[in-house]
């Protein structure tokens, strides 16, 4: 189960001026699942208006609604093996997005499995927070616990030439659990909980 406060203390970071992000990466498909552009950013280098849209998309995965849209995940032992997805998003919270031919193969593994016939959107957030020790009265102290480095990624849907609309699924990697990375897990987000994308659940799951 998540604890919702855990994924609050991520979100509440998720603002121009207190962002941690890194880098931003992402490709556009047409309705065919082939690839129509690629991007691989500093986030810090965006614009206030391109900051704002993005952290809008990226802080919808762990801002949804916990244990509902929002659900956790273990990684079989199996699943965790060479050659993996789960090998493939350590390599790229690893390098932190900077690995263009990886980043290409995951966009690809992506649309293989992606169910739409509609344009979309895969976009990729890294960030690195430096966790506060918190005192027994949950006031901050000022050194640091634990850094806790993750991605985010969220599909959307085009609402425009290359405009990411609200997302409709996505994943956070590694869940955060009590204030501490958990790369056992992810924490997979489905905006239509009634009709989520299963397809996703299988590309990271599965082995």
């Amino acid at each position: 189960m998540i604890n919702r406060e855990d994924m609050l203390e991520l979100t509440r970071r998720m603002t121009p001026a207190r962002t941690s992000f890194t880098r931003i990466a992402g490709c556009y498909l047409d309705g065919d699942g082939e690839i129509d552009g690629t991007f691989n950013l500093h986030f810090l280098k965006l614009s206030p208006q391109e900051k704002t849209h993005n952290l809008a998309i990226a802080k919808a995965i762990p801002f949804a609604e916990t244990n509902e849209n929002l659900k956790e995940y273990q990684f079989s032992k199996e699943a965790e093996g060479s050659g993996s997805m789960w090998q493939m998003l350590r390599g790229l919270n690893t390098c932190g997005l900077k690995n263009d031919a990886l980043m290409e193969t995951f966009y690809e593994l992506v649309a293989e499995q992606y169910e739409t016939d509609e344009p979309y959107a895969i976009m990729v957030f890294h960030d690195i927070y430096d966790i506060p020790v918190k005192a027994a009265d949950k006031e901050r102290l000022g050194e640091s616990e634990e850094v806790f480095q993750y991605l985010i990624c969220a599909i959307c849907p085009l609402e425009g030439e290359y405009e990411p609309g609200r997302p409709e699924c996505g994943f956070l990697f590694p869940s955060f659990r009590d204030r501490s990375g958990d790369p056992h897990r992810v924490a997979i987000f489905h905006r239509d909980k009634d009709h989520p994308h299963r397809e996703i659940e299988k590309l990271l799951l599965t082995v």
